[in-house]
């Protein structure tokens, strides 16, 4: 039964134009690697260009690499790479601190923002559970309440009492894609800001910030963007609010005048305004490094890709497993789906365990799901057809 569709998925291979690109990454021919959308494969060349940061720039140069190897401009420099793949403007984006660190500057910047007769702070009731955790803890601390709401229903549940709402452009567990747009003109149309982590769509799929009208956004850069274990994060914030952004976290690499060490702050103009401490300038160009894989790649494309990658996986879990034996909680509608299927599954933890003994890396999230995240920049459909046969076989196998 499986040779229709190794046959299908070969062709498909042949005729993909972003097939190129997987020799870019450090990948071993028998694994089938679906967990980018929680840790990235290694882009080949960053060894390379970190044994050069650490024995030259560090080794040799020392502290001269702050100006004579542009680590002080860095957070700047590469939040302008990864601007266009979040569909933003050169000189909204600063990279820096953790997707955590940049959620609580955003919330609290939003709420200072919307005025003080504003008290409320809409949050995706299905986030991931740290943007609820910082969430909560920022509206603590200006006073204001939190509202957890269903994304599906946050059109309906803004009013003139909401001052920003924090969403998830994809939802971590099922995948589902969320209305930015919609949410986001609803947010404006009732005069709230709206604060988006793009953690599981940046470099999966089109954002569009800029064209979207989006206030702040967050993300970080070990997933669909490669940039490893524990890569700083990003923040973005609209060029109409820079001026205004008044950071809860206001460290000396934003002040405007970082080295003159007064006492008093005066925050710097742009984006830099999000930075804090001393970049992580080991992780931060272990980043810029993983970045050039973006170079001649249009999101557009990825995005396609990323549609078909996750249809055909679906037709063939469908082919090869036994009928009841999983549920996808993915939405199957183009519009609604990100760059993941999760498969709902009896037994999950041992179904998962064995698929990776086998040679097919997913993630689980307990109690019940399978995920399969799919990188158009390096995953085939060959890859989606054997990770479904697997699984049709490792499904058999424990059931008998």
């Amino acid at each position: 039964m499986s040779e229709p569709y190794e046959k299908r998925a070969a062709g498909l291979d042949a005729a993909d134009a972003l097939a190129e690109h997987r020799k870019k990454f450090a990948l071993d021919e028998g694994t089938v690697y679906l967990d980018g959308n929680s840790l990235g494969a290694l882009p080949a060349h960053v060894p390379a260009r970190m044994a050069d940061v650490i024995t030259r720039e560090w080794g040799e140069l020392r502290i001269r690499s702050w100006d004579e190897s542009g680590w002080w401009t860095a957070p700047e420099r590469i939040g302008d790479r990864i601007a266009p793949i979040v569909g933003a403007a050169a000189g909204q984006v600063v990279v820096g601190d953790s997707t955590s660190v940049n959620v609580f500057k955003a919330v609290v910047a939003a709420a200072r923002r919307a005025g003080d007769d504003r008290d409320q702070i809409l949050v995706d009731a299905t986030t991931f559970p740290t943007d609820g955790y910082i969430a909560r803890s920022a509206a603590r601390m200006t006073g204001h309440e939190i509202v957890p709401c269903d994304p599906a229903d946050m059109a309906d549940a803004v009013s003139d009492r909401t001052a920003a709402a924090l969403v998830n452009h994809v939802d971590y567990r099922s995948g589902r894609l969320q209305d930015l747009p919609g949410i986001t003109a609803a947010l404006h149309g009732a005069g709230a800001l709206a604060v988006w982590d793009l953690c599981h769509s940046a470099g999966a799929l089109p954002v569009g910030l800029d064209e979207h009208g989006v206030d702040l956004a967050v993300g970080c850069t070990y997933k669909y963007l490669n940039g490893g274990p524990g890569s700083p994060a990003y923040l973005y914030v609209a060029e109409r609010h820079q001026g205004a952004f008044d950071s809860p976290l206001p460290g000396w690499n934003s002040h405007a005048d970082p080295f003159a060490m007064t006492p008093g702050y005066e925050a710097a103009t742009g984006a830099v305004r999000g930075r804090v401490g001393t970049p992580d300038i080991l992780s931060m160009l272990a980043l810029e490094a993983a970045l050039d894989v973006w170079d001649g790649v249009d999101v557009e494309d990825v995005r396609a890709k990323s549609l078909a990658l996750t249809d055909f996986f679906l037709e063939c879990v469908e082919a090869y497993v036994p009928g009841g034996r999983v549920t996808s909680v993915t939405p199957a509608a183009h519009g609604e789906r990100g760059s993941q299927v999760a498969l709902s599954c009896e037994n999950a933890p041992a179904v998962m365990a064995e698929l990776i003994k086998r040679g097919v890396v997913g993630d689980l999230r307990r109690p019940d799901v399978l995920r399969f995240g799919f990188t158009p920049l390096y995953v085939g459909f060959a890859d989606a057809e054997k990770a479904a046969r697997v699984l049709g076989e490792v499904l058999a196998d424990l059931a008998s």
